[in-house]
C-alpha cells in the first residue's frame, strides 16, 4: 500500500522503523532477527536506506522486497542521485516496481567516499527535487517522501533557503515528509509551523534515534549538524563506561521525547533503529500503552501547538 494513502486514512499516528543494509551475513541475520521481534507491533512501514554514495543499492532492492514478501510489512526504498546517470536510476525504479514496493523515499544524497563536495553524476540529477519530478512523471504508482531537516541542512545558506528548497520538493510531488533526527522538540514543532507559513502542507514525520552509544551519537550529531542539548550530552558522559545504563537513559529520553511529539500532534514517529530492536521495541511498547494523543493535557504541551 502506499504510504501517503496509509496517512491519509489512519486515525491513530503512524509509527514506522528505519534500517541499513548490513555488509555481513551475520549482519543481514541480526537484521532480520530485529524485524521478527518488532513486527508484533505492527509498524505502519518500514525503510530501508540507500548505504553511503550509493553503495548498496541491490541490497537495499533484496531487503525492501523480502521485507513486504515474507513479513507482510509495507516497504519503503531510500533512493538517492549519487553515482547513476538518470537512464540507470530508472532501472533501479523499474526493478522496485518489478518487486511490488510502491513506496520512495527521494534523496540527492551524500557525496561518494573520498569526495568532499557534492557533484552530480554526468548524464545524472543534481537535486532531489529532480528526482521527487522524475518519479511524478514517470512512475506515478510510487509514493514519494522527501527529507526534512528541522535544524537545517548543512549544506544550506540559510533556513529560509532551505525551507524555500523543500516547499519545490513538495511542489514537485513529494506527498509526506521525514525529519532528521533531533533532540530537542522545540526545533521540530517550530520547523512544522514555518513549514505551514509558507504553504507546506504534507505530513511531517519526526525522526526519533534512541541513543544506545555515547561516541555513535556524537558522531552521528556532527556529521548531521543535529544538537546535542548539553544536560542530554552531560548525563550520558556521567554514565560512560556502563553500557547499560547509557542505553537505559537513552530510552527514557526517547519515550518521553515520542511522548510530547505525539501529544503536540505529530502524524507518527519515525524510528532510527541502527538495526538493533530493544530499545525501539520498549520505546514504542510504553507509546502504545500510554497513547499521548490521546493524553494532551496530560503533558507539558503548549496550547498553541496546532495538529502537524
Amino acid at each position: 500500500m502506499r504510504i501517503d494513502e496509509l496517512l491519509a486514512r489512519s486515525g491513530d499516528p503512524t509509527f514506522s522503523f528505519e534500517f541499513f543494509p548490513p555488509k555481513t551475513a551475520a549482519g543481514e541475520e541480526n537484521l532480520y532477527a530485529a524485524l521478527r521481534e518488532l513486527q508484533p507491533l505492527e509498524p505502519a512501514y518500514v525503510s530501508v536506506t540507500y548505504g553511503a554514495g550509493g553503495t548498496t543499492r541491490e541490497k537495499t532492492i533484496e531487503i525492501v522486497s523480502r521485507i513486504k514478501q515474507d513479513f507482510g510489512l509495507e516497504a519503503m526504498a531510500h533512493f538517492t542521485c549519487v553515482n547513476a546517470t538518470t537512464d540507470e536510476l530508472r532501472a533501479v525504479l523499474d526493478q522496485l516496481r518489478s518487486a511490488g514496493v510502491e513506496n520512495v523515499l527521494a534523496l540527492r544524497g551524500d557525496p561518494p567516499q573520498g569526495q568532499e563536495r557534492w557533484t552530480k553524476t554526468d548524464g545524472g540529477l543534481e537535486y532531489s527535487r529532480e528526482l521527487v519530478e522524475l518519479l511524478r512523471s514517470e512512475y506515478p504508482g510510487f509514493a514519494v517522501a522527501g527529507a526534512a531537516f528541522p535544524e537545517t541542512h548543512i549544506d544550506a545558506a540559510s533556513a529560509e533557503e532551505d525551507l524555500r528548497h523543500l516547499k519545490a520538493k513538495v511542489d514537485a510531488g513529494a506527498s509526506f515528509l521525514v525529519t532528521q533526527l533531533f533532540f530537542e522538540n522545540r526545533f521540530y514543532f517550530e520547523f512544522v509551523e514555518r513549514a505551514r507559513e509558507i504553504g507546506i502542507q504534507v505530513p511531517i514525520i519526526p525522526g526519533v534515534m534512541p541513543i544506545t552509544n555515547i561516541d555513535g551519537i556524537k558522531r552521528m550529531t556532527e556529521l548531521s549538524g543535529s544538537a546535542l542539548p548539553a544536560g542530554l550530552e552531560q548525563a550520558l558522559e556521567a554514565r560512560r563506561g556502563d553500557t547499560e545504563a547509557v542505553a537505559e537513559l537513552g530510552v527514557a529520553y526517547a519515550t518521553l521525547q515520542c511522548a510530547d511529539l505525539l501529544a503536540g500532534g505529530a502524524p507518527g514517529i519515525h524510528f532510527y533503529t541502527l538495526n538493533r530492536s530493544p530499545a525501539t521495541r520498549a520505546i514504542l511498547s510504553a507509546l502504545k500503552l500510554w497513547r499521548p494523543w490521546e493524553r494532551a493535557t496530560g503533558l507539558a504541551v503548549a496550547p498553541e501547538r496546532a495538529a502537524v
